[in-house]
């Protein structure tokens, strides 16, 4: 039997229902806006879900109260293979760019780098399973929904993919404060895969040693680096921006 997870709230329901996820029933509050609750309807017209109203408090049980009018209980998210998201640039015609996260733990940092990654066109993300967080509901709710669009491989190794990834002439370019390198510099024209460190630790020793080569984002303060979510999203629109130039399609 499938596992099954519960995501809450308005906007991951309504992104989970875009998406591909089976669902199987959704809740809502008996005083829900009727205007959102007609939107919700004609969303799973075509799908094989079951809709309940329920009284407000119900949710608030199951939520802490912290729902927005509706819950969804839904097949658990689905982690796809490395080669998928290499396949995902290929289906584009666009040279792969890839965010690997090192040993990421803050829900709320890998659910922010997801909305950037679905934001500026990042073909999938790669997190190791061990000393990490994976895809949870409060990941899905820090994405406002992206969760449901960006692939996620979770490996065991990411060393090993990272020489599987060189081997596919995908370039490796890690992040680091010591690094002489300027983010600015970057190639964004080149298969590329951004690597991203731990919240305190930054990037683990091996991981940095197979870089190709490691950028740092130059700071004029006092504070010695950024928060991870906020240096991947600056990392990410780098590229972004060098991919699509004002003026062009």
């Amino acid at each position: 039997m499938m596992d099954e997870e519960m995501i809450i709230g308005k906007n991951p329901v309504f992104e989970a229902l875009k998406s591909n996820r089976t669902i199987n029933k959704i809740l809502i509050s008996n005083q829900l806006n009727e205007r959102v609750e007609k939107e919700l309807k004609q969303s799973i017209i075509k799908k094989n879900t079951v809709l309940q109203k329920v009284p407000r408090q119900r949710l608030d049980q199951l939520t802490k109260g912290k729902h927005q009018g509706m819950i969804a209980y839904v097949s658990s998210y689905e982690y796809v293979s490395v080669q998928t998201i290499l396949a995902n640039a290929k289906a584009k015609n666009e040279e792969p760019f890839i965010v690997i996260l090192d040993e990421l733990e803050d829900p709320y940092n890998l659910g922010a780098i997801l909305r950037t990654a679905d934001a500026t066109g990042v073909h999938g993300v790669i997190i190791p399973k061990r000393r990490a967080v994976g895809l949870t509901n409060t990941v899905a709710k820090a994405s406002a929904g992206a969760i449901e669009h960006i692939p996620v491989a979770r490996v065991t190794n990411i060393v090993q993919v990272i020489k599987q990834l060189q081997k596919d002439n995908v370039w490796i370019i890690g992040t680091d404060e010591s690094a002489t390198k300027d983010y600015r510099t970057i190639d964004a024209t080149i298969p590329i895969a951004i690597v991203i460190g731990n919240e305190g630790k930054g990037i683990s020793r091996l991981v940095k040693e197979n870089c190709d080569w490691t950028i740092h984002l130059p700071m004029k303060g006092s504070i010695p680096s950024l928060n991870a979510s906020v240096a991947g999203s600056l990392l990410m629109y780098e590229v972004y921006r060098k991919r699509n130039p004002i003026g062009e399609p």
